[in-house]
């Protein structure tokens, strides 16, 4: 409920089962089935009460599969986007909505949520909380810096329940932001704040689900005994859910991170430096970000689960701006993560030869993935690259990319017209937090 520990880190749960025992059973499984076998793992909700929330969370995709496999030339689409927002984070967030009025309506107590967002999270966080009982939700953007369509798609959500707050500043600042507010113990505890950004444990454990759905799916499709992940990465968290599912004993060779201009994680995996520098906006302004909150998580792992080295590394990272981890004895940085970037021009030259070999149209931040994932193709392991949205949320890159303009969703175009809600503020915890107090009762 809280996301971010009380100390300021990250949570993690004790211990990753190993549940390769379990694959023969597990492999024909619906995505719901296959979501309450993993899931009732880690949770402590009673397990009729947890089936119920899974059921009524997936009940909302468009999709039988929830999130179906494609072949597309040589690779597999792995798509995440038939949720109610038309991005991955309806994955999560529809379940971790359900979950919150669960657990609030059993404790009887209340949650205000204070989120971050760089495009499609505060979507799909609204969408998933929008109207509930004992539920209020403030979601920060970086003014100017999310797609139009993006904006409006939380801007003309005008529930009682829902604050939109336009920041003048970058992503970074709006996390920066966050994470001051929650170490401020005295606040978070008086206002009941908690968390739906990917630094929710919850979150994580939701999207570790479709990389076993979709391994079992292709595996099964082209008979290979592993596969490869390629990943368009922002914020660490989709691909750190897929390296939980690969210390689960999910057979994946490689998952394979992807990052545009913004590449602080892709140097990292090249060199060990994790080094910050400026943001630039880009046509995937979802990946528009260099510090990635989930990193921490990461290092926890890489450090052989050692919370005291953690803490240094991060107060390092937090004085100086960068931090480094040496690499193993065979040289490499990391034995299960590659990763490579990409650029505007090669982003929308993938896209174009997608819709003109194939006629399949990748929205710009799944075509990060997909021309990374270029230079990692194996034939003993399949590729399947997470497409992270419909194409039709970037309509705008699409039309750049292919020179037509071919990508559209009924849901999208009816916002056109609605009206919107939405605060300006500053970059600054002062003024976020004189908003909260204000809009509470």
């Amino acid at each position: 409920m809280t996301g971010l520990a009380r100390d300021g880190g990250l949570l993690l749960p004790a211990s990753i089962p190993d549940v390769s025992a379990n694959f023969p059973f597990w492999q024909s499984l619906s995505y719901p089935d296959l979501a309450f076998k993993i899931m009732r793992l880690y949770a402590d909700i009673p397990e009729p009460d947890l089936r119920t929330i899974i059921e009524r969370s997936y009940a909302t995709f468009r999709h039988p599969d929830v999130t179906p496999v494609r072949s597309v030339g040589e690779v597999h689409i792995l798509e995440l986007f038939h949720g109610p927002t038309l991005a991955f984070k309806d994955v999560a967030l529809q379940f971790l909505g359900n979950t919150f009025e669960y657990i609030l309506k059993q404790s009887h107590r209340e949650l205000n949520i204070l989120a971050a967002t760089s495009g499609d999270t505060g979507s799909a966080a609204i969408c998933g909380v929008r109207g509930r009982d004992r539920i209020r939700i403030f979601v920060m953007h970086p003014r100017g810096r999310v797609s139009p369509l993006q904006e409006r798609q939380m801007t003309t959500v005008l529930d009682d329940n829902v604050f939109n707050i336009a920041v003048e500043g970058t992503f970074d600042d709006c996390q920066r932001i966050m994470k001051t507010l929650f170490s401020d113990l005295a606040f978070r505890d008086h206002h009941a704040l908690g968390a739906v950004n990917s630094v929710n444990w919850a979150r994580i454990l939701a999207q570790i689900v479709y990389y076993f759905y979709a391994a079992f799916r292709v595996m099964r499709l082209t008979g290979a005994g592993k596969v490869q992940f390629a990943v368009p990465t922002g914020n660490f968290g989709d691909i750190f859910a897929g390296m939980i599912a690969a210390r689960m004993g999910l057979p994946i060779q490689k998952l394979v991170l992807a990052t545009n201009e913004n590449d602080m994680l892709t140097r990292f995996f090249r060199t060990g430096i994790y080094s910050g520098g400026e943001v630039h906006s880009t046509i995937t302004p979802s990946m528009d970000i260099q510090v990635a909150s989930n990193f921490e998580r990461y290092l926890y792992y890489r450090l052989g689960c050692d919370p005291a080295g953690v803490r240094t590394l991060m107060k390092q990272f937090d004085a100086n701006g960068h931090l480094g981890v040496p690499p193993h004895a065979d040289g490499q940085i990391d034995r299960l993560i590659t990763a490579g970037s990409g650029t505007t021009a090669t982003t929308l030259a993938t896209i174009r030869a997608y819709q003109k070999q194939y006629g399949y149209l990748l929205d710009p931040h799944t075509a990060v993935g997909v021309g990374v994932a270029q230079d990692h193709l194996r034939a003993e392991a399949p590729m399947i690259c997470l497409a992270t949205a419909h194409p039709a949320k970037f309509g705008q890159a699409i039309q750049e990319a292919t020179g037509e303009d071919l990508a559209h969703h009924p849901i999208l175009e009816a916002l056109r017209d609605r009206p919107t809600r939405c605060a300006i503020l500053p970059a600054s915890g002062d003024a976020i937090r004189h908003h909260i107090e204000q809009n509470l009762p």
